[in-house]
């Protein structure tokens, strides 16, 4: 255990990020299996749907830092290539 009172404060806040990350991991595993749900039943509206609302997520989660820049934009790009597949 930490002695240090910055040690301290930092074990806390590397916490609370950790928490925050995963939270905001979590819903965007949970958009993007929308999108391929949707995608198997063949629903092209809701797929389409699903799609804008989980690249939003997917931006949201890239802007506040919890992604890379790129990996966001492959995700991004490979439910565009399944959603417009379905068509």
């Amino acid at each position: 255990m930490a002695n240090i009172k910055s040690a301290k404060k930092r074990i806390i806040v590397s916490k609370t990020r950790e928490e925050r990350n995963k939270a905001i991991r979590s819903g965007v595993k949970t958009a993007v299996k929308k999108v391929y749900a949707a995608i198997e039943s063949g629903d092209a509206a809701a797929a389409k749907d699903a799609l804008v609302k989980a690249a939003s997520t997917i931006d949201k989660a890239t802007s506040k830092g919890v992604y890379h820049k790129n990996y966001a934009s492959r995700k991004i790009s490979r439910l565009n290539l399944a959603v417009n597949k379905i068509g």
